[in-house]
């Protein structure tokens, strides 16, 4: 069974001929990394599902700072919901740090499986529930917890990015700059 089959089967069950009409409305890509998927100020037409590899979003401020909203990895979805669901030009770009195998659904694609398996709206509407949860719970961590403290949760909650993602991603995600971030991460690894 293949990894976004498993990851619907975790929340509804899909019959064999639902699975196939599912998967003949996917497409599958390759991506090299540093490919960005999506940019600010383009209207987002897809979601994403990961296969394999290592995505971002994030958005860039006036003064040229990039702040990460989010990391993906293998198992896991990425997309501009805002833009998606408005159908209006969206903040995020979306860029592939590490090679990348993602399985891609059209927004149109979305409304056709919703009327023909109507169990899917209540997977994606798990999904939809656990991300505002997620970032109502960061949100909550970036008001009441030190950047120490952001650190050690991310590294607790996410071990395998913290790996793989470039110093400067994890400085971003966590609400930091990349040389305060260098120090910080020196300072915890003399405890």
């Amino acid at each position: 069974m293949s990894l976004i089959l498993q990851n619907i089967a975790k929340h509804v069950n899909l019959t064999l001929e639902e699975q196939e009409l599912f998967l003949s409305k996917t497409e599958t890509h390759f991506y090299k990394s540093k490919t960005i998927l999506l940019s600010a100020g383009e209207v987002s037409k897809s979601t994403c599902f990961v296969n394999s590899g290592i995505l971002r979003s994030f958005t860039i401020n006036d003064n040229i700072i990039e702040h990460v909203l989010h990391f993906a990895c293998e198992g896991w979805w990425i997309g501009d919901m805002y833009s998606y669901l408005s159908e209006k030009t969206g903040n995020l770009f979306i860029e592939v740090l590490e090679d990348a195998e993602v399985v891609v659904i059209s927004k149109e694609n979305h409304q056709v499986l919703y009327a023909a398996i109507p169990k899917l709206e209540r997977f994606f509407r798990v999904l939809a529930e656990n991300s505002l949860v997620a970032h109502q719970e960061r949100l909550m961590d970036n008001l009441s917890l030190s950047s120490e403290q952001r650190f050690e949760k991310m590294c607790q909650k996410y071990p395998s990015l913290i790996q793989k993602v470039a110093q400067k991603h994890l400085a971003s995600y966590i609400g930091v700059t990349p040389e305060f971030f260098s120090k910080m991460k020196t300072r915890l690894l003399k405890k």
